[in-house]
């Protein structure tokens, strides 16, 4: 079993008596089903899972259930002899966005208090979007993403004292041994390829065989564009065409999405596609980076809705569609590959695993900053650019918003593959690797 952050925020929960009922939101295949499952067999004696995408295919069940009774009528009919008590049963409802009506249902299932209960969904927040009667103050949503750098680092064998090392590391600016550089550095080129997806994160320590990987990957992919067409088949062309230009998108000079290229369609607006693009943020299979009209803290409230790029959820999807099984590109500089699109994705991934919300600056007289979060320790905002190649000191923007005394800001990072951390002025200079410590 992978270490995950976020379990830790489960196993407190299932500590708790009288807490909201926890649902955690992510795309297919983040991990969503695997860990709730382990955390939860080991603090209960009667585990009780119901899959409602498996329900609605088959025996439909849970279809017209309303009411606590039916509920449990239901549950009886499954596990009717693991039905214990509160403190020795839990009942995992995954998939719960097959049934809206389910998630109305929560906030009497817990006012009746008579088990514990957790859920998850792939399409959670849109179907919470789409739902009239939200029991807001019954549950509590997570956000669960594909693994992140230091998760994938504990998978392979990097130990838990050099975490604290490189994080002890970042925090006074230091730089890493050159050993050590070397080794986390191969394992940083080797994420972009593999990614965060926990079944690719396996079969790379069982077999490092490349062509496994990328059918892992591909199969993924098509997984996402089957649950558009579940959703919404009326629109799914449209959906599909957005989710297939992310990555040809990233890759121009230009990275903000050209509405008009999604249909050919000259004049075409934000708002013609504002449900598709609810679709992919909502279901967590795209990242949006929106973008400031300046770069001040709070930066939602200089925020551009209809200025956005978007990325994809895992870097090694972005690098399957790319690159499909040569990962030298990747993992030896080769000439004429720019890996710009591919840092850009794995820091936007990174950062979402992080709680950020991501931003990005971009003026014409002044230049782009490629992220801006915000910095809740100093009330300020943090600017970060990413260089893939050679040219780390190669930007405009950066320079002049951390001069800026009306910014307020501390530092700006440029995160590079070179090894030393070098301070100059308000301007720091890390390996890219840093981006776990943000």
């Amino acid at each position: 079993m992978f270490y995950r952050k976020i379990s830790r925020k489960i196993n407190e929960y299932f500590e708790l008596k009288d807490a909201k009922i926890l649902c955690v939101d992510g795309a297919r295949q983040v991990g969503k089903s695997f860990i709730i499952r382990e955390c939860a067999s080991k603090h209960y004696n009667n585990y009780i899972e119901l899959n409602m995408a498996d329900d609605k295919n088959g025996d439909k069940l849970f279809e017209n259930v309303g009411t606590i009774d039916s509920f449990y009528l239901q549950v009886s009919v499954i596990a009717g002899d693991k039905l214990g008590s509160f403190d020795d049963t839990i009942i995992f409802i995954d998939e719960i966005q097959e049934y809206p009506r389910l998630l109305t249902l929560l906030k009497a299932l817990k006012k009746d208090n008579r088990y514990k209960f957790i859920c998850s969904g792939s399409q959670l927040g849109i179907a919470l979007s789409n739902t009239e009667l939200i029991p807001m103050g019954s549950f509590e949503q997570i956000k669960m993403y594909p693994m992140d750098f230091e998760e994938f680092l504990l998978a392979n064998g990097v130990g838990v004292n050099v975490i604290e090392h490189i994080k002890y590391s970042f925090k006074n600016k230091q730089s890493l041994e050159d050993s050590l550089h070397n080794k986390i550095m191969d394992l940083f080129k080797t994420y972009l390829y593999v990614g965060g997806m926990p079944e690719s994160v396996n079969e790379y320590i069982n077999s490092k065989n490349i062509f496994k990987i990328r059918k892992i990957q591909s199969d993924i992919t098509n997984y996402y564009g089957e649950d558009a067409s579940k959703y919404d088949k009326e629109n799914k062309l449209k959906i599909k065409l957005i989710y297939d230009l992310v990555p040809s998108n990233i890759e121009n000079k230009v990275k903000r999405l050209q509405f008009k290229m999604v249909e050919d369609i000259n004049d075409a607006r934000y708002q013609r596609y504002i449900d598709e693009f609810n679709y992919l943020i909502s279901s967590g299979i795209v990242l949006d980076t929106r973008a400031v009209s300046e770069p001040k803290f709070p930066l939602m409230q200089s925020s551009c809705k209809n200025l956005l790029k978007l990325y994809m959820n895992d870097v090694g999807l972005l690098t399957n569609i790319l690159y499909k099984n040569n990962i030298n590109a990747i993992l030896n500089n080769q000439s004429g590959v720019n890996l710009g699109a591919v840092y850009e994705t794995v820091i936007a991934q990174e950062l979402k695993c992080h709680g950020y919300s991501l931003y990005y600056y971009d003026r014409k007289k002044i230049g782009e900053v490629d992220y801006i979060i915000d910095d809740y320790d100093n009330l300020s905002i943090l600017p970060i650019e990413i260089k893939s190649g050679k040219d780390e000191r190669n930007f405009k923007a950066l320079p002049k918003i951390v001069a800026d005394i009306n910014y307020n800001i501390k530092y700006g990072y440029v995160l590079s593959n070179k090894k030393d951390v070098i301070v100059d002025g308000k301007i720091v200079y890390m390996p890219i690797y840093y981006i776990m410590c943000f």
